[in-house]
């Protein structure tokens, strides 16, 4: 870790070899206040994390831990706007967008918010019917041209907050893959899409092409030239670029570089939410965020939620051995957090070496993964419950869940619930050897129903899934995120590890495009290009 002392290192280790040998459920029994005492609550989140194998002297040496690596401080920066984003000499200023610590980047926060007010009068012009498509008809559906931080979180957030009366319909497009496009285009009226084009650098590649096979299409609604732009908004630095496929300037909104990809939901990559949803649930996401922001800026670390989070990791995956995340979501809504999780955490620290470009002598962030809760029962639980890989888990529950049909809300709390404790508490040899009786097995084969359990994970439960809430719990995690990283002693702002790809794949076009390269390849892939230039030879 970045900078704890070998004396606390060591005893974090004595902590965690004293606790394997114990049981969850039974230092439940040995304090009374556990379920009280391992919780802490904000901006209607509470994390519950009475579960993990973890006891009063191991949580006093993780808040040492925080205090060594000055978490609090970290946070000031990261809201103060210093230049945490080292390897790119950057800011990190994506909680200004929701209004935090705004009276300390008075220039910044003026931009932010010009921008949301534009953003607001064409989201307003084109619900009330003012702007319309070129054929004078009112847009009915929007589709989201992005990828990576410009695809995750808007789709989380419309898909986790839309309704039967949505505005606009919203359609997100990522792959480049074509089927995804024309999947999307084929029910659609072009008279009445409107497509918003997100790209920082109007230059990525899955998204321009996406772009360009749209405008095509809406062509065939509206003459080339400026009615085209009537469809079309950009979210991009490149204004210019934008220009030269007829975007008017007072439909392109800025994405700065103090404004990571995957911290982008807030600002202009979020328009689609807006109207999708309508604005002032939007404007209801952010505030969520901003509260869950003032919480861990002025909380300290025992109550902190977000600080317990990155606590709770370091503990699990440096000291218990776990090497996976599970995220389980306990909400159809809340299907697509897994895939923002991804992003957000595994690109933000997956990385190898310190920003001053020595290596980590530990392991960084674990691999994330998960899906909504009851299609996991049925799916990959068996290696939860009886596997013998480590993991830690969240399982997210909404208190309240809508208004449909009161005994399936309820089912669906009860196998939350009933989870959870399967989780802690498992089924001993004693239990497996009863059921193995009671179906004609002997004592050496009814081992095969034993449970181990003592399988550390967290609570978080959430009021509801409102705007609110949701905005609470990405800012919860994108801020986990960021204290894992200080932990971890490495910079979650930049993503390198993402440029070799992009490099060999414009190598591997024009071996695919000609059957010939300058690059030197391995005879794998010359075979397997072979293949595909031949199947594709038509």
């Amino acid at each position: 870790m970045a900078a704890s002392t070998p004396a606390l290192h060591e005893a974090l280790l004595h902590a965690a070899s004293s606790l394997r040998t114990q049981r969850v459920e039974e230092l439940f029994d040995s304090t009374s206040e556990r379920a009280t005492r391992y919780r802490c609550s904000a901006a209607g989140l509470t994390l519950d994390f009475s579960k993990h194998l973890l006891d009063d002297s191991a949580w006093q040496r993780l808040l040492e831990l925080a205090d060594i690596e000055s978490l609090p401080e970290a946070f000031s920066a990261l809201v103060g706007g210093e230049l945490i984003n080292r390897s790119e000499q950057r800011p990190a200023l994506h909680t200004l967008l929701r209004g935090t610590a705004s009276s300390q980047h008075p220039e910044k926060s003026q931009e932010a918010q010009a921008t949301l007010t534009r953003m607001q009068d064409l989201v307003q012009a084109i619900h009330s019917g003012q702007s319309t498509g070129c054929t004078g008809k009112r847009f009915t559906d929007v589709i989201n041209l992005g990828i990576g931080g410009s695809d995750l979180g808007p789709r989380l957030a419309y898909d986790a907050l839309k309704g039967f009366d949505a505005p606009v319909q919203a359609h997100f497009v990522a792959n480049i893959d074509p089927e995804d496009l024309d999947r999307t285009l084929a029910p659609l009226n072009p008279e009445t899409t409107l497509v918003v084009i997100c790209s920082k650098s109007f230059s990525t590649e899955e998204t321009l092409s996406n772009a360009k096979r749209a405008s095509e299409w809406l062509r065939s609604a509206a003459q080339p030239g400026e009615a085209l732009g009537r469809h079309l908004i950009a979210v991009t630095t490149q204004v210019e670029q934008a220009g030269e496929w007829h975007i008017p300037p007072e439909r392109c909104f800025p994405l700065w570089d103090w404004v990571g990809g995957r911290y982008s939901v807030w600002s202009a990559v979020g328009i689609s939410i807006a109207l999708g949803l309508g604005w002032s649930t939007f404007q209801r996401l952010l505030e969520g965020a901003r509260r869950l922001d003032e919480h861990t800026a002025t909380t300290l670390p025992d109550a902190n939620l977000p600080m317990a989070m990155a606590l709770l990791e370091i503990w699990q995956t440096h000291y218990l051995g776990a090497n996976t995340h599970v995220v389980l979501p306990y909400a159809q809504k809340l299907a697509h957090l897994p895939d923002f999780l991804q992003q957000l955490t595994m690109e933000s620290n997956g990385k190898r070496v310190s920003p001053k470009g020595q290596p980590i002598e530990h392991d960084s962030a674990p691999v994330l993964w998960g899906s909504a809760g009851t299609i996991g029962q049925h799916s990959y639980y068996q290696l939860l419950h009886q596997g013998t890989r480590s993991f830690s888990a969240d399982i997210i529950i909404p208190l309240r869940s809508g208004k449909g049909d009161i005994k399936a809300r309820r089912a669906l709390a009860a196998h939350a619930l009933a989870q959870s404790r399967a989780l802690m508490v498992g089924r001993s040899a004693e239990d497996a050897r009863a059921l193995g009786a009671q179906r004609g097995f002997d004592e050496t084969t009814s081992r095969q129903f034993e449970l181990p359990g003592n399988r550390s994970h967290s609570l978080i439960l959430m009021s509801e899934v409102s705007p609110e809430c949701l905005g609470a719990l990405i800012a919860a995690y994108e801020h986990k995120t960021y204290f894992l990283a200080v932990l971890l002693g490495i910079n979650p702002f930049d993503q390198w590890g993402v440029e070799l790809g992009k490099e060999i794949a414009g190598q591997i076009r024009e071996l695919l495009a000609s059957g010939k390269s300058e690059a030197e390849l391995d005879p794998a892939t010359i075979a397997a290009a072979s293949a595909w230039r031949e199947a594709n030879a038509d």
